[in-house]
This record gives structure tokens, C-alpha cells and sequence, in this order.
């Protein structure tokens, strides 16, 4: 029987107040966490030059991801990081990026024994080419495949994403879903004034995207949707929520383009609730939380059949889904909307009441039910040793980081 765990670390790349899904999830974990009474230490890369340490936080120097300066890679400060963690006495650590600081603290947590486990929250070997990360690129596959068999376990937010990786010889591979606010995300939200801001009339449909606006996110395929649409019914408005080195280029050309800029909490559950139709157009994303607040703020889901939409959502039911990478298909499902506007009040009402049923809390649950036994395995592992005399002892094991058999997670 597993024993709950009650001092825990994160190490990780990003963390709130950054703008993307694994700073969301992380930072939505840990409030959770510490709700209740959970103790939980943080290691993560200093943001900015005034970025100084909270309770329980240890920040490292960190270089900028080239064309990506808002993200970083911590540095792999392996003599601090595992004197923190021996000062804190965690019972687990839940290492959540496969950079160099979740190098060093896997490491460090090798040689004090302490369990890890890990999260696969990005495609970082896809991303690696957007960003003239060659080594990355191509060590690909093989080095996330190392760093993450190091570990106790490793999370994924779908079963679809778990076969993925057993497949490329991934182990111990566990899936542990995302929740959604439906609280905060909500079509109690829309609000007329911000539709007024955009200079939106009351029946014009708008596009939301909502996210990195960069390469990676295939922004491009949100561009050619919306001249599709627009070239159908000129009541097409697209609104561009986020940031990103793609954005200038896609104003340049279409100067009728809304640039809402980065919003975050209240703010940003407006101005997905403000919108008509979501376009989730990446190849890219481990899961993708931007689609469950889409859902949970009754928009007309149009996807990829694959991440956070295969999980939750079902064709022409709670969402137009496209076959994975078939971009002219995409764009027919979001055309099959303005087409039948009966069928997009079905899918907005369908998706609110399918996000109604993913919880943070049993998600956090979860998490911390991952942890527990992984932390029980750790406790019960030992070496059994044959003495001189025929007899057995055990002793504490000295290996790398304990690592349960496959089906004991």
C-alpha cells in the first residue's frame, strides 16, 4: 500500500507567470497541492534579472532558447540543485523538462535515492527544428528516450501519446490527464463590449486561436482557414490571442486581423468566451489545455483528430475533427460550420457539457496517487546480497534512480 506524500520537488524549464501549457499545468498542480497542505519545493530557471527566490523556490541562471527568449534552458547546476534537494528532503521529485536542469536534478536524485518521476509535457525534438536546436533535432527520439527510461516513470497526458512512446521504446509510460476550470472558462463570460473592442457586429462569426503564435503551432493553416471562410461569408472575423515571431508577418498581410495580445486569467476566459469558433491547428502539442478551455467556454471546436480533441471530444457531435496532418480537411470542418449553423449551436452546447466532467481535483489526485507509488516502490527495493555463509540480507540499493516494474504504477 502506497503512503501519501507530503514533501514534494518540481524541477521544470517554465513556470507561471510564462505563458504557455506546461507553466499552466504545473502552476495549477502545485496550487492544488499546497490547498492541501502538501509542502512543495521548486526548482526552475530565473525568469528575468529580478526574478528572486520565493519560498521554497530555488532559480538558476538560464541561456534563452534562440527565437524563443521568453523560454529558457536552466543550466545544469548540479552541486546546488541536489544540495536544495537534500535540504528540503523531499519524499518525490516530479522532473517535467528533459533540458539540462532536469538533467542535473535527476542525477542528484540518483545519488541521494530519491524517486523520480517524469513528464513528457512537449515534443521537444519536434520543436528543436523550429529553433535551430540541431543537436536536439538530432538526437530526436534517442535522447528523450534515455533521459526519461532514467526515471521511475514517465506521465503523458493521453493514452494516444502513451502508445506513441512504447512504441518507440519508451518504458514504464503512464498516463495522467489535464483538467479544466470550468468555473473560470465559461459563456457566462462573452461579453458584448469586448466583441464591440474588436469591432465585431452582434451576427458576425469570429475565429479565435488562442497560443504561441509561431511556426511550431502551424499558424499558417489558421491563416488559410480563415481566407477560406472569409472568401465564403464576409461576417468572418479572426482574433489572434498570444504572442510570438509570426505574428508581425501574419498583420503585415492581413492588416484585418485582431491581435488581442497575451491575456491571462478572468481576462482570458473573456476573450475565448467572446469567440464563435476555435481553431486548434498543431501537430505539435502533447495534449494542448487551450482546447479544454475552448470546450469549457462553449466554442465550435475544429481540430485535429489527435491530443486533448481525441480524448474529449467526438466528430460533428462536440467537435470537427480532421484527419492528423490533413490540412484540407481541416479547413472543410471549419467551412461545414458557417454552412450549418445548427450544427455549430450543437457542438457549442456539447462541449460545454463535455469539459463539465474534467476536474482539476482528480487530476491532482491522481498526480499525487503517481508520486505515492513510485515513493513506495523506492521504499521497498532492495538488493538481496548472499553472504559467505549461505544466508541473504538486504540492503539499500545503490543503482540509478529506482525503477518499478512494468504494470506496478
Amino acid at each position: 500500500m502506497s503512503l501519501p506524500v507530503q514533501r514534494i520537488t518540481i524541477v521544470t524549464e517554465t513556470y507561471a507567470p510564462e505563458v504557455n501549457g506546461v507553466a499552466h499545468t504545473l502552476s495549477t498542480l502545485v496550487s492544488g497541492m499546497r490547498a492541501r497542505g502538501i509542502q512543495v519545493q521548486i526548482i526552475r530557471p530565473r525568469q528575468h534579472k529580478h526574478d528572486t527566490n520565493e519560498p521554497d523556490t530555488l532559480t538558476l541562471p538560464g541561456l534563452p532558447i534562440p527565437n524563443y527568449p521568453e523560454m529558457k534552458f536552466g543550466l545544469p547546476y548540479y552541486r546546488r540543485v541536489r544540495n536544495a534537494i537534500q535540504h528540503f528532503q523531499p519524499q518525490a521529485i516530479y522532473v517535467a523538462t528533459e533540458g539540462p536542469l532536469g538533467w542535473a536534478a535527476t542525477k542528484a536524485a540518483e545519488k541521494i535515492e530519491i524517486s523520480v518521476v517524469s513528464g513528457f509535457h512537449t515534443n521537444f525534438h519536434q520543436y528543436s527544428a523550429h529553433y535551430n536546436l540541431g543537436i536536439i533535432s538530432n538526437l530526436g527520439y534517442r535522447y528523450m528516450r534515455w533521459f526519461h527510461n532514467r526515471t521511475a516513470a514517465t506521465l503523458v497526458p493521453t493514452q494516444q501519446q502513451a502508445d506513441e512512446l512504447t512504441s518507440h521504446g519508451f518504458e514504464r509510460v503512464r498516463v495522467m490527464a489535464r483538467g479544466v476550470d470550468s468555473q473560470r472558462f465559461s459563456p457566462e463570460k462573452r461579453s458584448a463590449e469586448l466583441r464591440k473592442e474588436w469591432g465585431v457586429k452582434e451576427n458576425d462569426l469570429v475565429l479565435l486561436y488562442v497560443g504561441r503564435i509561431a511556426a511550431e503551432k502551424n499558424l499558417q493553416l489558421v491563416v488559410r482557414t480563415y481566407e477560406a471562410l472569409k472568401n465564403q461569408d464576409d461576417r468572418i472575423r479572426l482574433v489572434l490571442v498570444g504572442d510570438g515571431p509570426e505574428l508581425e508577418g501574419i498583420r503585415q498581410r492581413h492588416p484585418d486581423v485582431i491581435a488581442a495580445g497575451i491575456q491571462r486569467d478572468n481576462d482570458l476566459a473573456t476573450h475565448f468566451a467572446s469567440g464563435d469558433i476555435f481553431l486548434f491547428p498543431s501537430l505539435t502539442d502533447t495534449f494542448g489545455n487551450v482546447v479544454t478551455e475552448a470546450l469549457a467556454s462553449g466554442l465550435g471546436l475544429v481540430s485535429f483528430d489527435y491530443a486533448a480533441a481525441h480524448e474529449h471530444t467526438q466528430h460533428e457531435h462536440s467537435a470537427m475533427l480532421a484527419d492528423f496532418g490533413n490540412e484540407a480537411a481541416f479547413i472543410r470542418a471549419a467551412l461545414s460550420l458557417i454552412e450549418r449553423p445548427n450544427l455549430l449551436k450543437t457542438l457549442r452546447q456539447n462541449a460545454r457539457a463535455t469539459a463539465s466532467d474534467i476536474s482539476w481535483d482528480s487530476i491532482i489526485d491522481e498526480f499525487l496517487q503517481h508520486l505515492s507509488q513510485s515513493t513506495a516502490h523506492t521504499l521497498n527495493t532492495a538488493h538481496i546480497e548472499v553472504t559467505s555463509h549461505g544466508r541473504t540480507q538486504t540492503a539499500p540499493s545503490k543503482s540509478r534512480v529506482s525503477v518499478p516494474q512494468s504494470g506496478s504504477l
